[in-house]
């Protein structure tokens, strides 16, 4: 099955446009061999004696390319000569009008579109390892495809703009990372995009547009069900025309999802610092934890937002006050508001000097600065979350002093990347959050605890997710197909020195249906298993060597560096074989 429909478009268009530059070539090339095989010439000896075609063609062919070798097979006679002067200048011609053509047509767009959607579409078929196929590369695109890139994931960008498309090519991504400049809603493009390609793992649509978010999700449900449909979608009619098309198909809101975590910080702050470690913020250490109040709320805007947070609070029956300038209604569920802009004076009415905490959630940056300015003005010890719009503002917001700063683009881009690269955080923190409704702080703990010996406090984590299978462990398979037994203890120990551990964690362990959370290191591991992995970078890279490597895993496992050579593994049987038998 052909991937794009249309593989010989450059061909059919180069034969089209050049078709005329030809005929004329071709014309002149034929009635001027013709002239010169009816003129009649004069050979050596005086007789008359017309040129043949092959000589016509070849004088023809010589004196084309600017090359003299002289009137041959013999001289030519005044007329041949008056018709070599009238076949030269209209070779001449014929040709200038044949190059100008070929320029035309090299500068004309839809021909320059042409080419680069061929080199894509070949680029594309010669990818062979898993890859994403990410439609729309703005802020939000941008971030995720530097994500996938530091995880050693190749994305195919399909995006409208064709200046983001040239921003593409000139980032130093690890890994390729193709793109073209397309509408991602025709589904001829998903097709030369890989869709329908069985390593193409997911597609992910980014656009600013909901309406092209919801074409696209539909497309791909329809051209390739088993591929993972990601999109982003604050609309809550978008979110339920998507949800439709499948459960494999993930909606990602930016501003629920904060709101969530927002919530889930102010009621347990630990949570927040494990989120925050986890995903490699600034700053980020396992040790500070920070304490959010639970006093009045003041909310600058009402928008997608505003409402994700102003129901989160409401559900941790903590008070809230709006202020907003488009609130055009009252509403019996609607908390204190004010219709207005957030300034000193509606500051002061809505009560800032009693307020805990304050959120600046408009889509303006510098109206959100400003209100955090006007709030620290009239209460300097006020816990100020922001929201930061634009990627290009962030040393501003870094120096605002904002104690908590909402990056819509960031939040969206990290929640669409462990979703392909670690899709077993959503149990793991599923379990998080069950430990503190139950109680059981001793879990939260127990985390913390192995996080802090084995990776780190202050450090940088990365997170890996393994499959026990032939294709990315076949060490570990291989032993356990032939009735070994492989645990968490032996795969985490260093190949350098065995009795220490690499500074990694496994933080879930799936078998089937089977999820375990924080396992233990004697889990024994079987082929199918998921591992969701935290740790350094360089540790989880030895980490894949030895799962690639029998000789390495025989070593951690049992102590005894087995020969590696034919030669040496033969002399060892030899030698074996010779040793008298224990009475």
């Amino acid at each position: 099955m052909p991937y794009s429909t249309d593989p010989h478009r450059v061909t059919f268009i180069v034969l089209r446009y050049m078709r005329k530059p030809i005929l004329v070539l071709v014309s002149v090339y034929a009635i001027s061999m013709v002239g010169w095989v009816v003129i009649p010439g004069v050979n050596v000896e005086g007789k008359p004696e017309p040129l043949s075609f092959f000589h016509a063609f070849y004088f023809l062919t010589y004196t084309a390319t600017t090359t003299g070798f002289g009137e041959i097979p013999y001289s030519f006679s005044d007329a041949q000569r008056m018709w070599s002067i009238i076949s030269l200048y209209a070779g001449v011609v014929a040709w200038l009008y044949a190059v100008g053509s070929i320029i035309r047509l090299l500068q004309n767009p839809h021909f320059r579109y042409a080419l680069a959607e061929r080199h894509f579409a070949r680029f594309v078929a010669r990818i062979r390892e898993p890859f994403v196929i990410l439609c729309g590369f703005g802020n939000t695109g941008s971030l995720l495809a530097r994500g996938l890139s530091d995880a050693g994931v190749t994305a195919v960008v399909i995006d409208k703009d064709i200046d983001r498309i040239s921003a593409l090519q000139l980032r130093d991504y690890r890994v390729a990372m193709p793109g073209i400049c397309a509408n991602a809603r025709v589904p001829v493009v998903l097709t030369d995009a890989g869709l329908m390609r069985p390593n193409c793992k997911a597609i992910v649509a980014l656009t600013g547009d909901e309406e092209v978010n919801l074409k696209i999700a539909v497309s791909a449900r329809l051209l390739n069900p088993a591929v993972q449909v990601i999109t982003q979608s604050t609309s809550e009619a978008h979110e339920e025309a998507i949800a439709t098309l499948g459960s494999d198909v993930h909606i990602v809101d930016p501003f629920q999802t904060y709101a969530r975590y927002l919530g889930a910080t102010i009621d347990n702050p630990s949570i927040y610092v494990l989120n925050r470690w986890l995903v490699g913020d600034k700053g980020a250490n396992l040790d500070a934890v920070p304490k959010l109040p639970r006093g009045k709320w003041i909310l600058c805007g009402y928008g997608r937002m505003g409402r994700r947070i102003q129901q989160a609070l409401e559900n941790l029956r903590i008070e809230t006050t709006i202020i907003d300038p488009g609130i055009l209604q009252t509403d019996d569920s609607l908390p204190n508001f004010f219709r207005s802009r957030a300034s000193q004076t509606t500051l002061r009415e809505a009560g800032i000097a009693q307020a805990t905490g304050i959120v600046a959630g408009t889509d303006d940056d510098a109206y959100n600065l400003s209100i955090l300015l006007n709030a620290r003005a009239l209460n300097p010890n006020i816990f100020m979350i922001v929201r930061q719009e634009l990627h290009m503002n962030e040393r501003l917001f870094s120096v605002a002093g904002a104690q908590l700063i909402m990056q819509p683009n960031l939040v969206s881009a990290r929640r669409i990347l462990f979703e392909l690269i670690a899709p077993l955080l959503k149990p793991f923190f599923e379990r998080v959050r069950a430990s503190r409704i139950d109680g059981d702080d001793g879990f939260l703990r127990q985390v913390f605890e192995e996080l802090r010996e084995n990776v780190g406090s202050n450090a940088v984590p990365r997170l890996w997710t393994i499959h026990i299978d032939d294709q990315s462990a076949p060490a570990v398979h291989s032993v356990i197909e032939t009735a070994g037994e492989v645990t968490l203890r032996d795969i985490f120990r260093n190949p350098n020195e065995r009795e220490q551990r690499l500074a990694c964690v496994a933080l879930v362990v799936r078998s089937g249906d089977d999820i375990r959370v924080m396992p233990d290191r004697n889990h024994r591991l079987s082929n199918g298993d998921q591992i969701l992995l935290c740790g350094h970078d360089k540790d989880l890279h030895l980490l894949e060597a030895t799962l690639n490597n029998e000789y390495t895993l025989n070593y951690l496992i049992t102590g005894a560096d087995q020969p590696r050579g034919y030669v040496m593994q033969w002399v060892t049987r030899r030698l074996n074989g010779s040793q008298p038998m224990a009475t």
